[in-house]
Parts: C-alpha cells; structure tokens; sequence
C-alpha cells in the first residue's frame, strides 16, 4: 500500500468514526476496502462517503449508511443472513465478517455475476450470490435470522417478512413523513407473529425495491 492510499484509508476510518460507526464495524471496513468492490473507474473516489453509480441503473450506497444499516441488523455470529440487492458485493463482504452465512440476491443478472466474481476473488467460502428477486425467494420455503434489503419497503412487506425466523429481524428504508425523508428501520418478528418496527436514524439514497429479473440494463 503507497503512502497516498494508507492516508486515504485512515482519513476514510476517522471520517466514519465521526459518524458513529462503532469498533467491531470499523475494523470490518478496514478489512472490506471499498476500491476492491466499485468499478475500476471510480477506485479513486471510492474512500469517500458517497453513493456511487454501479451499472443497471443502480447505486452503491454511501458507507456510512451501509454501516449504519449493518449496526440496525446486530448481525451474530451464529446468524445466517438473507441479504436483498447485492450490488457491488461490498455490503456482502462487510456482513460476511459477522456472520455464519450470507446469501445475497441480486435481481440483476451482470450485477450478480460480478459481485459473486469479486467475492470470490476476496476469499469468502460462506458466501452465497445469487440471480434472484428478493420478493420471491419465500417461496423457496428458506428462512433467515436476519434479512437486510437495500431499498426503501412498504410496510408491511410479508413477502420479505416471510423470509424471517421467529424472532428474526430485517433492516430496510422506508420512506419519512418529510418530503424526500428516509428513515433506516429495523422490523424484528415477534415469536406469536406480530411484526415490531424501530427507527434507527435518517438514511439516503436509497430506492424502492422493485420485483422481478432483469438480465441487464
């Protein structure tokens, strides 16, 4: 690592030690370089806390909200997590540091292949990427402990609820009573049924989950 880059990684850990993000996830994000998981182009830019474009037509979320959203889930090492929009894979890698399995869906077939590419090329055995829709995936009769989608829900989304054990909790946006406002919420399946909601702070840029396969846009 050149002097450039190891400036590059500390200022990136101070900026999201500023920002809350608590021992054992730093030391995630140090062991995750973010460079590793964006497109080549913008490896220059990566260590910011910024959304990046992706490709399809979607975005890598700010840092500091996928921390934030990975805090929400309180992620054990025992959990086998359902993770819904892999993306780049880089959220992916940072759950695989907690958790017992991670099986990520990806609704866009180039997105998936790549991420599963990249998180191989990272080492990471107990990681599952697959071409899937997130909202049909009860279907396989598969249950989490925990799920985190990277999109904004409509309460109540059963079809990912669906995808939880009792007691298991999802972490996903959801659209705030001010305008273009998200909350980052975590919905936890209480072992009668009954789902509980809790608010865990703002978030940004992320958008609606939308159904369905797609190849590539």
């Amino acid at each position: 690592m050149s002097a450039s880059e190891a400036e590059e990684r500390a200022q990136f850990t101070l900026a999201m030690r500023a920002k809350g993000v608590d021992l054992d996830l730093l030391r995630a994000l140090e062991r995750v370089p973010r460079a590793l998981f964006m497109p080549q182009r913008f490896a220059d830019i990566s260590g910011r806390d910024i959304a990046l474009p992706i490709g399809c037509g979607q975005t890598s979320q700010p840092p500091s909200v996928v921390a934030a959203m990975i805090a929400a889930l309180d992620v054990q090492p025992t959990d086998v997590v359902c993770e819904i929009g892999t993306g780049t894979g880089y959220c992916t890698a940072l759950l695989a540091q907690f958790a017992k399995e991670v099986v990520s869906l990806e609704r866009f077939e180039t997105l998936a292949v790549e991420a599963s590419a990249r998180v191989r090329a990272f080492g990471l055995a107990h990681v599952d990427v697959r071409w899937a829709d997130g909202f049909e995936e009860h279907a396989s009769g598969r249950q989490f402990d925990k799920v985190i989608a990277h999109g904004l829900i409509i309460p109540p989304a059963r079809a990912l609820i669906d995808l939880l054990q009792p007691r298991g909790a999802m972490v996903a946006g959801l659209a705030g009573p001010g305008r273009g406002e998200q909350r980052i919420v975590r919905l936890t399946l209480g072992a009668d049924g009954p789902v509980h909601m809790a608010d865990f702070g703002r978030s940004r840029a992320l958008r609606p989950l939308e159904r369905g396969l797609s190849r590539a846009l």
